[in-house]
């Protein structure tokens, strides 16, 4: 359902299992610049309209083939590690959490986008280099269970700060930051917001106020979190779960019979904005139409195609969001963001710490 369920890989290159890639389209020929057709490598949670797409192959002469390699830390290790023969001309799916590895490791070759100069400033994080072009963003944000709230008439939590309140003892759930790419983004999201210090006493606090902790994003949503759809029937019994601004829009689109609001809510100023990119692989064997299927991807067809897809949101200005995204899961107004370089120098150490006061 989302595409930010994906694991943020926090050990080094050399311990990352290298999973079979998965192919879906028509098959490659690989036979180099002239090929007729472009290889988009991505993680598993990678969609989009099959009209869509057969537009861009009727337009542009491509064929396209999807080669989706597990989560986006798997995918962007992988990539890095076969840079020198990559399977493939494209790779979306790299975030601002996991950019620095990428970029640091020459995963990309420059290319400036058509339509680049319609995309945001605040999403173009390698501005001037033009390494990755953004073509998403999302927030991780902490849902709250509506009818428990008003069942036990208790005012949903609205900050970093009120989820450790004895109100809100024993409700929350989390992702492990080690094995989570939300998790990972809630502990960045707490540091940004209490700084470089002071975020292991906010996770102190946490933990002494009975925050629980999961593996994956799928456990925590579906199996832990009472206010989901799959949650209440596994019998989760946490009204507050570390998840997406586009959650309860997904809620009310998959629901059998369509509630007339979203039986889940966001605490606004809980939120760690994440960017997604693509790039142009180095040592790409078709580079010309690596070129143009990056330019599809910030066009307006597919921009405007992507949040219903993959529940995120369009970074081109002036690209339509579903009413349902506007009604139940508006993108958040002020969210913690944090630079990639402050990222890089700080994310192992912070995973580490964070596993010792937290899991242990």
């Amino acid at each position: 359902m989302h595409n930010k369920t994906l694991v943020a890989v926090a050990v080094g290159l050399g311990l990352v299992a290298m999973p079979t890639l998965t192919a879906c389209g028509s098959t490659d020929t690989r036979s180099g610049a002239d090929s007729k057709t472009v290889t988009l490598v991505s993680h598993d949670s990678w969609a989009v309209s099959k009209n869509v797409l057969q537009d861009f192959e009727k337009k542009t002469g491509y064929k396209v083939t999807v080669l989706k390699d597990g989560d986006a830390g798997q995918a962007v290790n992988k990539a890095i590690l076969t840079k020198d023969n990559p399977q493939g001309d494209v790779f979306f799916g790299v975030d601002n959490t996991l950019l620095s590895r990428a970029l640091d490791n020459g995963l990309f070759q420059p290319y400036q986008a058509k339509g680049l100069d319609q995309v945001g400033a605040a999403y173009q994080l390698d501005k001037g280099r033009h390494r990755v072009t953004p073509i998403d963003y999302g927030d991780i944000c902490v849902n709250y269970d509506k009818a428990y709230f008003s069942k036990h008439r208790l005012t949903p939590p609205q900050s970093f700060a009120d989820l450790a309140k004895p109100a809100y003892k024993n409700l929350l759930v989390t992702e492990n930051a080690a094995t989570s790419s939300p998790g990972l983004g809630f502990l960045l999201g707490s540091a940004a917001q209490f700084g470089d210090t002071g975020w292991q006493d906010y996770w102190k606090k946490l933990k002494a106020n009975g925050v629980k902790v999961v593996d994956s994003w799928e456990q925590a949503y579906y199996q832990e979190f009472s206010g989901s759809s799959e949650g209440r029937k596994a019998g989760g019994d946490r009204p507050l779960v570390v998840s997406y601004a586009s959650s309860p829009p997904a809620e009310v689109i998959y629901a059998k019979k369509r509630p007339s609001t979203a039986p889940t809510g966001v605490a606004n100023g809980t939120c760690f904005r994440q960017i997604e990119f693509a790039g142009l692989l180095s040592n790409a064997e078709n580079p010309k139409g690596a070129k143009a299927f990056i330019d599809f991807l910030v066009s307006k067809e597919f921009q405007e195609d992507m949040p219903l897809n993959m529940y995120v949101y369009p970074v081109l200005k002036g690209a339509k969001v579903p009413a349902e995204f506007t009604e139940y899961g508006p993108a958040a107004r002020h969210p913690e963001t944090m630079a990639p370089g402050k990222i890089a120098a700080n994310r192992d150490q912070w995973v580490k710490a964070w596993t010792s006061l937290v899991l242990k």
